[in-house]
């Protein structure tokens, strides 16, 4: 657009629009808080190239107003969105957008019929909803660092994820364990409708806003499944596959949520909801980030059985729409689809054109060596794309050397079989194997900078982990082994 008293995104359409209800159950419109003295920390120039929008817009004065809250002079129609929820395995009943609030949708292309193109545009921090129950509805700086970073992050490795767009500081006080700075996020993604969006309308016996909001997401998303009669087995058979594959994804990068409730599962397999997340340092199979999950429940090494339980909590809230006698072979394919998604990543990051059976013993073992030696999960790898040339950096990383050596010949006969040429190999290993990840250190250090009104690291990290596989001289210093300060942090669900 180019007239100044407009809004920089095209609504074509508001969220609210979009739904088939007459009764507006599934949200209710809100008005953001605005901030006070807001101040740019960071503008995700790759993602506004994706989504089409002009960088001078993006920049803008009126882009400032409107990301921290202010939608005065504009036709903004925002709303936040009911849902329920499993968390920690037990009902939490009634949920919701406490602290988040959508925008509208942003259409990438000029397409004037179909919903699939659309993308939800949320301000995460903008104030008290009709969901925040006790809460004051706000975000503060800390946690906004590390969501705008981590799913940018998860972007550069190829997972599949919500986006970061913006992020902004302002002088608002949130009250906390201290006092902290308020900060909005501006949250991109496909959709943002939940497992516990669906839980919520079953568990209240409302059937009918059950088929109405699956009908909404395959309207907006698969338009083909429409006149198809078993549209809603495929939906949840879709829910499935792309569940396995995020979560085997999540595993082969070593990635932890920390908080798998069913409200933060999204119905399209993406990753969503960043709080206390955490990747592997040191491999350790019962790593868990977050400190208020007291039992482990969401360990790294559970994550692939939690993905499955949400799964079968997804089918429960969808009965009415499909018989049990189709929702049982549907959940079993989760196994298997997470199992051959796994492997074949983890053959690639050991440079393995094609996974076979024998290959299952190789990675086992050395993950449990792994485990046993503390080795860095990802140093490891990275390593790992030069063994053939330098077998004694990977050798020096464990204790045990002598099971490495043994590990090391069964891997080597392994490799040489392929009769591949070597330096090819390697290329395609660091394709796949990244060199930065998120650390929680990394992003300790941006927030420590930005809470002093230096968001040059922020920005710094941005650029370095949308391209974690490539060599960057600059971050030589985010390239190895975390400083041992880094143990004494501790995220939890109020991160």
């Amino acid at each position: 657009m180019t007239n100044s008293d407009q809004s920089p995104f095209v609504f074509e359409n508001t969220f609210s629009r979009t739904f088939k209800t007459e009764d507006n159950v599934y949200f209710n419109e809100v008005t953001p808080a605005a901030v006070s003295d807001p101040e740019w920390v960071s503008i995700n120039l790759q993602l506004a190239d994706e989504l089409g929008l002009q960088p001078h817009n993006l920049q803008s004065p009126k882009m400032l107003k409107i990301m921290s809250g202010d939608i005065r002079g504009t036709s903004l129609k925002p709303i936040s969105v009911v849902y329920s929820g499993h968390q920690f395995g037990l009902w939490a009943g009634q949920l919701g957008d406490g602290r988040a609030i959508t925008l509208g949708e942003h259409r990438i292309n000029s397409a004037p019929t179909t919903y699939n193109e659309l993308w939800d545009v949320q301000l995460k921090g903008a104030g008290t909803t009709p969901y925040s129950r006790f809460a004051d509805g706000r975000a503060v700086l800390r946690s906004s660092i590390r969501e705008y970073l981590c799913s940018e992050a998860m972007n550069g490795l190829g997972i599949p994820t919500t986006r970061a767009l913006s992020l902004i500081s302002s002088s608002t006080p949130v009250y906390r364990d201290d006092v902290e700075s308020a900060a909005i996020l501006c949250r991109v993604a496909r959709s943002h409708i939940r497992f516990g969006s669906f839980e919520h309308f079953h568990y209240r016996n409302q059937t009918e806003s059950v088929r109405s909001l699956a009908d909404y997401v395959i309207t907006r998303h698969f338009p083909e499944w429409l006149d198809i009669e078993d549209r809603y087995i495929n939906l949840m058979s879709n829910a499935v596959l792309k569940t396995a594959e995020t979560i085997a994804h999540w595993q082969a990068e070593g990635f932890a949520h920390g908080v798998m409730n069913t409200d933060n599962m999204s119905i399209l397999g993406e990753t969503i909801d960043y709080g206390p997340f955490g990747f592997l340092d040191a491999y350790n199979p019962d790593f868990v980030c977050n400190s208020s999950d007291i039992n482990g429940r969401y360990s790294f090494k559970n994550q692939p059985a939690i993905g499955l339980w949400n799964l079968n909590a997804l089918a429960t809230a969808l009965t009415t729409l499909i018989p049990s006698e189709s929702l049982i072979p549907i959940l079993k394919t989760y196994e298997p689809v997470f199992l051959s998604h796994y492997r074949s990543l983890m053959s690639a990051k050991l440079g393995l054109q094609k996974y076979e059976d024998s290959d299952e013993e190789l990675i086992n073992r050395l993950l449990a060596l792994m485990n046993e030696n503390s080795v860095d999960y990802s140093l490891f790898f990275r390593k790992l794309c030069s063994f053939s040339e330098d077998p004694e950096g990977v050798r020096n990383m464990f204790i045990d050397r002598f099971a490495f050596d043994d590990w090391a010949d069964s891997y080597s006969d392994r490799f040489n079989q392929q009769n591949l040429d070597a330096l090819s190999i390697k290329r395609s290993m660091l394709k796949v194997n990244p060199k930065y990840i998120l650390r929680n250190y990394m992003a300790q250090n941006a927030i420590e900078k930005a809470v002093q009104g230096d968001y040059s690291e922020v920005n710094f990290l941005l650029k370095i982990l949308q391209k974690p596989y490539e060599e960057h001289p600059i971050a030589e210093r985010y390239a190895g082994l975390p400083p041992d300060w880094a143990d004494q942090i501790s995220v939890s669900c109020s991160s």
